[in-house]
């Protein structure tokens, strides 16, 4: 008989919930009229506009082919806009890389490749082109602070792909943290974890917004968003919403940014009961 298994504790968010009016003076990015998308191809992301203001976490949500990701890299220069810009703490973004830290999704990593945990962690320290450069012992300071904050330390010369899903998402973290920028880019950290390395992830994220630091973390968890983000944005090719979680994540909202009828139980965002396509509801609709 196996015992049971730990209850997870509600996570609390480790700054005060900010009044909807609230507006940093300066703002840790800003997109305006962005345009995106790949050759031959429609554009993926079309005019979207928003901000992330210094010291908040915002939460970008958005089903399966938003374009989510390529709004991201886009945002990085990792793929040329086809129109629109990208601000960084009032600077092009392009001048602004120190600055930047950015977390693909862990199936976007060579987990093959033949490196150690620390090795991956020191790539976060890579700022610009150093040929025949070696680490130097800030760098190696860095990269084990890193470590220790998302409690793998004890995994730095283990080969990073015999770790498991969670722990490579930790370890990318470590990365992005290591790098010590003021701005973190998340795409679906959370994808594929239990609730307790959620929650683990969560009060690290917490931890660096606490700092003053700020996020822009691509989801599909509403209750993250609700219970953690400062801001929520909603995505489907082009912003339908953003704003305060409270006001942003309504069953209307969501229900055009995922195309689906939204089905929820008790508050929003705390059970997600179902998702059931908006066609099936009007047909069960007109057979009453």
């Amino acid at each position: 008989m196996q015992a049971p298994s730990s209850p997870i504790r509600e996570h609390v968010p480790a700054r005060e919930p900010l009044a909807p009016e609230h507006r940093h003076k300066e703002l840790a990015l800003d997109v305006r009229d962005l345009w995106a998308g790949y050759p031959g191809q429609p554009a993926a992301v079309r005019g979207v506009s928003f901000v992330v203001p210094s010291g908040e976490m915002v939460g970008l949500v958005g089903p399966n082919g938003a374009g989510k990701s390529t709004l991201f890299k886009s945002i990085l220069g990792l793929i040329e806009p086809l129109r629109g810009d990208a601000i960084a703490f009032g600077r092009p973004v392009r001048e602004a890389r120190d600055d930047i830290a950015y977390m693909p999704q862990v199936e976007e990593v060579d987990w093959g490749f033949p490196v150690s945990v620390l090795d991956v962690v020191l790539m976060g320290r890579y700022h610009g082109f150093r040929p025949f450069a070696r680490w130097s012992r800030t760098d190696h300071d860095r990269a084990r602070e890193a470590l220790e904050r998302v409690n793998l330390a004890e995994f730095a010369g283990r080969q990073a792909g015999q770790l498991s899903g969670g722990q490579r998402r930790r370890v990318l973290m470590a990365r992005a943290i290591a790098r010590g920028a003021r701005l973190l880019l998340l795409d679906e950290p959370f994808a594929g974890l239990d609730a307790a390395a959620q929650h683990e992830l969560l009060e690290i994220l917490d931890g660096l917004v606490r700092e003053g630091n700020s996020i822009l973390v691509a989801t599909h968890d509403l209750s993250c968003v609700m219970s953690s983000c400062d801001e929520a944005v909603c995505l489907n090719r082009e912003i339908i919403a953003a704003g305060p979680p409270a006001e942003v994540l309504t069953p209307e909202v969501l229900s055009e940014t995922f195309h689906m009828h939204l089905v929820t139980v008790g508050a929003l965002g705390v059970q997600v009961a179902g998702f059931y396509p908006q066609a099936s509801a009007r047909a069960e609709s007109s057979r009453r």
